[in-house]
């Protein structure tokens, strides 16, 4: 009579996924602990480097090498990367002698990339090899060798790389960070690499670029009519209009608010002022601040609002934010 063949347990997923990610975290607390000084002088290493950064590996380190060669170009060093078999079919002609290549490999004896790097030794490129070997070829051909204590992947079979990749991410976003405080890199020159997108939105357009200004600008005089207030309110929907001087100094504003609370209290509001309506003291902004610091005033008070009035240095309203133009481009 046949035994019967037992059922594997069923798999607890949620255990494992903690489990995979418990066992990275172990990884990178082990590559925190074991930075030393030879990460300091790869960083150095790469602050006085007059040429580029070029950023090699192969396979899932390949990939890596890929991340860390743009985070390093968008964050003021110049970087690319480059396929080791890529390299061998003419790609090696990109690199320089005033290059630097850093080179990803947990074992170290990948033979696409042991191949390249006499190739490197020639043209008279330094090396920095990322490794968990430090006797493998990559390291004896490296001038600074970074051990990323990775000895066990996440991998059931221990094979796919999966906490040696995420131990060399660390590696890269830790030198390119290191770089931007060695060469105190500012916000306006990561603006200049990320023009598109959000982040390049919101470090880039200013309240100039969004304001409501010219004939679209919710405009009043001080001593205009109530009915006129209401017609220029309702006509730009904005939701507020400006309560300028005769010179055209901003004194107040009225929002859709401030309307509704002498209604709400019963008062005829053609028997009112403006000046009774308006609010006299409104938060403003200047042109030409970063309309992200626009809605982070907003957003931020204790009360958020929708509309900001903008004005120039004379104290003159040039302009109207919305809350929903700011959402409209983005921010």
């Amino acid at each position: 009579m046949k035994a019967k063949k037992r059922r594997a347990a069923p798999l607890d997923i949620a255990a494992e996924m903690r489990r995979v990610i418990g066992l990275e975290a172990r990884t990178l607390a082990r590559l925190r602990d074991s930075v030393n000084g030879d990460y300091a002088a790869a960083a150095r290493l790469m602050a006085r480097c007059r040429g580029k950064v070029i950023m090699t590996g192969v396979g899932k380190s390949g990939l890596i090498a890929q991340k860390i060669a743009a985070t390093l170009a968008s964050t003021g060093t110049p970087a690319l990367h480059l396929d080791p078999a890529e390299a061998m079919h003419g790609g090696l002609g990109v690199v320089q002698r005033q290059d630097l290549v850093v080179a990803i490999g947990k074992s170290g004896e990948s033979a696409e990339l042991n191949e390249l790097l006499p190739r490197l030794r020639a043209i008279g490129a330094k090396v920095i090899a990322v490794t968990s070997d430090p006797h493998s070829t990559l390291a004896r051909h490296a001038c600074v060798v970074l051990v990323t204590p990775a000895t066990q992947e996440a991998c059931p079979l221990n094979l796919t790389p999966t906490c040696s990749t995420t131990a060399a991410l660390a590696v890269g976003d830790a030198l390119a960070v290191a770089l931007m405080r060695l060469r105190n890199f500012k916000s306006d020159e990561f603006a200049r690499n990320h023009p598109a997108g959000q982040l390049g939105r919101r470090l880039t357009l200013t309240v100039a670029d969004v304001m409501r200004a010219g004939k679209r600008l919710p405009l009043v005089r001080e001593d205009d009519a109530v009915s006129h207030m209401l017609v220029e309110i309702t006509r730009q929907h904005a939701g507020a209009v400006c309560v300028v001087d005769r010179q055209g100094r901003l004194k107040g504003l009225v929002t859709d608010c401030d309307i509704r609370k002498p209604l709400e209290q019963g008062r005829n509001l053609q028997e009112l002022s403006i000046p009774r309506i308006m609010n006299p003291r409104p938060t403003t902004i200047r042109p030409e601040a970063l309309a992200s610091r626009a809605i982070e005033i907003m957003e931020l008070r204790r009360r958020p609002f929708n509309v900001l009035p903008v004005v120039d240095g004379r104290g003159r309203a040039v302009g109207l934010v919305q809350i929903h133009d700011l959402r409209g481009r983005g921010l």
